[in-house]
């Protein structure tokens, strides 16, 4: 039997008929059959060490989700690479050529984010120092998809095609679309994941994403795109078949949002703000911008563009995480300045943090940023009190109608499915027919749309989300409220305190490889099999499932399935929104507190803690009865570690590392600090890969240092975890060693 023979047995014994296809996928690549294939790296995976690496890799092709596709950088099927790339583009040439068959004018814009793979997480480590995969970036990726653009007789427009540090962000790839005449656009990037994903994004001739039918389509031609026409970078640029974009047109994109600024009559900024791109592409547009109105702009300096994000903590760039701007609001302190803005990689989302008057920090979640936009837009004297059409999605806060309602004279759309691109598709029906269901109006009364995760529109014509005027309106905002003595979070409360006690609190479940997927669809399929009479700790009254083709529609494709796989559970204090991620193997929750009769008597911080309190414990609460149906349940400090870290790693350390530690404090064997974050870092290693995993475990071992000392538990190693809890700001074990009170070493 060969070595390829064996491998697929063990494929189909180990993981039955998805290792069967595994096998047929990894036969077809080693045989060469697919694109930029490496076969002669791919035998060297053909190991029983590797066998769950290699179903991973091949049991699925990579899906096209939200809005492309996303995933591990890696080889085979179901990660990204030259093949997917490949793959990918070369199946949008033939479907914009099928789409738009008399036109010999097409065009599209490629863009890309920064990062580099350079396997942190050494998953490949059995191949050596050396091989195809590594070095491989968003802009190398980018040049390989204008090459088949080219190939295919598409003309590319690319930034600076001859600077191999250039980027494009998300927001102005879809500017451009519209101001170039282009069919269509793609950009490199994998958002806010870690730097050992990538992506690729694909948008339409509006600067959108498809929504089905429309993707459907154009996922069944990539499908079999193994043909692939392609003409070298350098002889497809002298043909002028790859264009540079003009830099007028990068101009224009920030006079788009000057204007909005100059008509806010606001007084010249005086306060100075800090903006950190998180190593992304926001400084072209967010920082740009910032600085063409006049703000006093700082960032980090070592925050700029690094395909590696290594400044940030746990190396993910997401604004909604909240110690990725940690360093951020450290460098922020050493200055004086009371604001951090933020953005992800590609520039989409937008981060807020405000020092409060004792010198903490407040992070903003992404319904509470939906939120303020929204007021400060509508109802707030000193804003521009526009009325006209909100959007937001079904899994954004509730907030959001009262305040539109509060305003009058004005619509909210807030049914929709997670997604930007059906925004767009909002504003494409009302500016094709005028209407939206019961909305009437044009694309240019849009106010706002908005999503929980950090996500903003302002202007119709870009139909994606952008951080740039978010940052904008947040830093006037500042401005203003600095002069009257007040902070944003003073703004937020005032907000709850006029219009009701509402919290959201958004967790995820994350469950890694195929066999998370597994899992992760496993459970949707017990929840609708026998859905929960209670939920949170509340009575269910009701569940709705938009799957169900006889209150929502027929599925009009295969990929109309994947958005509409969302559960809303409703009950009389909470309503629960469940879904699988588009893009990820993990399983997204939503709880949307409702406001309660008692919260009318609170008013100030107390009225934002006790709703806030409330909703994380709920939320907490519905964790475990989901995990449940997983034969599986975290503790109180379990369920304080950070939903970037997979559900095994934290099963492991609520089982295992938790009385480990315990016992290692009891028996004295840990004696110092430093033992004790070396002894954790090492037990721990595998939670965070390629970054120090300390920072994400501050929360639960706060509370169990609490705890423990409660229960009359005395080390000094102990009592100096508990104080390195408390500390504000940790990015390293330096930094706690230079506070002298720290330097415990023992009785």
């Amino acid at each position: 039997m060969t070595t390829l023979a064996r491998i697929g047995e063990r494929l189909r014994q180990n993981y039955g008929e998805p290792g069967r296809h595994a096998h047929e996928r990894l036969r077809s690549w080693l045989a060469d059959e697919v694109p930029y294939a490496y076969p002669e790296v791919l035998v060297r995976h053909l190991d029983a060490d590797h066998l769950a690496l290699v179903f991973d890799a091949f049991w699925q092709v990579l899906p096209f989700g939200t809005g492309g596709r996303r995933g591990r950088v890696g080889y085979g099927s179901n990660r990204m690479n030259p093949t997917t790339v490949a793959m990918t583009v070369q199946g949008h040439c033939q479907y914009l050529t099928s789409v738009f068959p008399n036109r010999t004018d097409l065009a599209v814009v490629v863009a890309n984010d920064v990062r580099v793979f350079h396997d942190l997480a050494g998953v490949y480590g059995f191949l050596g120092h050396a091989h195809p995969l590594l070095g491989v970036s968003s802009r190398s990726l980018g040049k390989l998809a204008c090459e088949i653009y080219a190939g295919n007789g598409i003309v590319a427009y690319f930034a600076e095609p001859e600077n191999d540090t250039a980027v494009l962000t998300t927001p102005e790839l879809s500017y451009l679309i519209g101001q170039l005449g282009a069919v269509g656009g793609i950009n490199l990037s994998a958002s806010h994941n870690p730097p050992d994903d990538n992506g690729i994004k694909v948008y339409d001739l509006y600067g959108s994403q498809p929504v089905a039918p429309d993707d459907q389509r154009l996922v069944d031609i990539m499908a079999q795109a193994t043909d692939i026409h392609s003409i070298p970078f350098a002889q497809a640029l002298s043909r002028e078949l790859i264009r540079p974009i003009p830099r007028r047109l990068h101009e224009e994109y920030l006079r788009t949002y000057v204007r909005l600024y100059d008509r806010l009559h606001t007084p010249l900024p005086a306060y100075p703000v800090v903006f950190t791109p998180l190593s992304g592409c926001g400084l072209t547009t967010v920082g740009a911008l910032l600085e063409r109105v006049g703000f006093p702009l700082q960032t980090p300096p070592d925050q700029g563009p690094d395909g590696t994000f290594a400044a940030i903590p746990f190396r993910i760039p997401n604004p909604e995480v909240p110690q990725a701007t940690e360093p951020a609001k450290a460098f922020a302190d050493t200055r004086g300045i009371g604001l951090v803005l933020s953005s992800d990689p590609d520039a989409d989302r937008v981060g807020l943090e405000a020092r409060l008057p004792d010198g903490g920090w407040y992070h903003f979640d992404g319904n509470q940023l939906a939120a303020m936009l929204c007021y400060f837009l509508m109802l707030d004297p000193r804003g521009p009190q526009r009325r006209g059409l909100v959007i937001e999605t079904l899994v954004t806060s509730r907030l959001l109608g009262k305040i539109v309602a509060r305003a009058g004279d004005s619509w909210i759309v807030d049914d929709l499915l997670v997604g930007f691109k059906y925004v767009a598709a909002v504003l494409k029906a009302l500016d094709q027919t005028g209407t939206y269901g019961d909305v009437r109006c044009a694309p240019e009364q849009l106010v706002l749309a908005v999503e929980e995760s950090h996500g903003g529109m302002l202007i119709p014509h870009i139909k994606d989300k952008d951080a740039a005027p978010a940052c904008l309106y947040f830093a006037t905002l500042y401005q203003q409220l600095r002069q009257e003595g007040k902070t944003l979070l003073d703004y937020y409360i005032h907000i709850l305190e006029e219009l009701g006690g509402y919290a959201d609190v958004n967790r995820s479940i994350m469950m890694s490889g195929a066999e998370g997927v597994l899992r992760r669809d496993r459970l949707m399929r017990s929840l609708r099999d026998t859905p929960p009479r209670q939920l949170g700790g509340f009575a269910v009254t009701e569940m709705i499932d938009y799957w169900d083709e006889t209150r929502f529609g027929a599925f009009v494709s295969e990929t109309d399935k994947l958005p509409r796989n969302v559960l809303r559970i409703v009950t009389d204090g909470c309503v629960t929104i469940i879904r699988p991620s588009g893009t990820e193997p993990k399983l997204k929750f939503y709880c949307q507190l409702l406001p309660h009769g008692a919260d009318t008597a609170l008013s100030g911080r107390a009225l934002l803690d006790t709703v806030r309190t409330r909703a994380e414990a709920v939320a907490g609460q519905v964790y475990n009865d989901l995990l449940a149906r997983l034969d599986c349940r975290l503790s109180e400090a379990g369920l304080l570690m950070s939903d970037i870290i997979d559900l095994d790693h934290k099963h492991t350390f609520d089982t295992t590392t938790i009385a480990q530690l315990r016992q290692a404090f009891l028996s004295r064997s840990l004696l110092s600090l430093d033992d004790t974050l070396a002894w954790l870092r090492a037990e721990t290693a595998g939670m965070t890969p390629g970054a120090d995993p300390l920072p994400a475990l501050k929360a639960p071992l706060a509370m169990l240092c609490e705890q423990w000392q409660t229960e009359g538990l005395a080390s000094p190693a102990l009592e100096a975890l508990r104080q390195w809890t408390r500390i504000e700001s940790i990015e390293s074990i330096e930094s706690v060693e230079s506070i002298e009170s720290m330097r415990l070493k023992g009785p």
